[in-house]
């Protein structure tokens, strides 16, 4: 089985059917708690978001917590990036941009923080993909990966209203006890894997699903909301989000 659940042309088309992509990165962007508190306990000066086209991670840890970026993708649109720094008040110099394949691209150099935001659940080696972010990784550096959980109710939504979609993405790699172990068999410290997020459901291209659809799902989306304001909680069955997070010894 091939190790990639896309292509080229996905992602192209994925893109293209976009709209509105620059916007203005708000300071309480998702995860942003998380982020802060590794560039300011660990004293981060040097970040690289990979597989993040058009690069809201890269732009938010250079506006708001001053790093040294780089954006890496095997598919970069340089307006679509340079209109978002303009929104954001940075300038094209801002970012480093690396357009490569991160499978035949060897790390010219290691950072102090690696993340990667929904992309590690569209390969089939979830092993093989962590560890090539591990590469990036200086020693003493951090480990960040966040991914979608489609073992909750939002994929159920996916699988359900938008298949194709779904099967795009490794459900097998939503597993906060398989990522972990990953990482520790890698020989990373301080491995951190969990479920994120209260609740929440979306749809790709929401406004193209019928109308029934999208009823549906804001009414679900509302009810989930309420439940769990009353009873927060994160959960395999609720929380749209996983985060990994680990260190690499000095």
């Amino acid at each position: 089985m091939a190790n990639l659940l896309t292509d080229r042309a996905f992602w192209v088309n994925y893109w293209e059917s976009k709209k509105g992509l620059a916007v203005q990165l708000p300071e309480n962007y998702l995860f942003h708690r998380q982020l802060t508190e590794i560039v300011e306990e660990n004293q981060v000066t040097t970040a690289i978001e990979l597989g993040g086209f058009p690069g809201y991670y890269a732009v938010f840890l250079k506006k708001y917590l001053k790093l040294e970026v780089t954006l890496l993708d095997y598919f970069v649109h340089p307006p679509v990036v340079n209109e978002l720094l303009k929104k954001n008040g940075l300038a094209e110099q801002d970012i480093q941009i690396i357009e490569t394949d991160l499978f035949s691209y060897h790390p010219e150099q290691q950072y102090d923080l690696v993340l990667s935001c929904g992309l590690i659940e569209h390969f089939n080696d979830t092993a093989d993909i962590i560890n090539r972010h591990i590469n990036f990784v200086k020693p003493g550096g951090t480990l960040f990966i966040t991914l979608p959980n489609f073992n909750a109710v939002n994929g159920w939504f996916q699988k359900n209203f938008d298949k194709e979609n779904y099967d795009k993405h490794n459900i097998n790699s939503m597993n906060p006890q398989l990522l972990k172990s990953i990482c520790e068999k890698a020989g990373l410290k301080n491995v951190e894997s969990g479920y994120f997020g209260r609740f929440s459901v979306w749809l790709e291209n929401e406004n193209q699903k019928p109308a029934t659809v999208r009823l549906f799902k804001k009414a679900v989306w509302l009810t989930g909301k309420i439940l769990t304001k009353i009873i927060p909680f994160e959960s395999k069955s609720l929380s749209p989000y996983i985060i990994l997070q680990a260190k690499k010894d000095l």
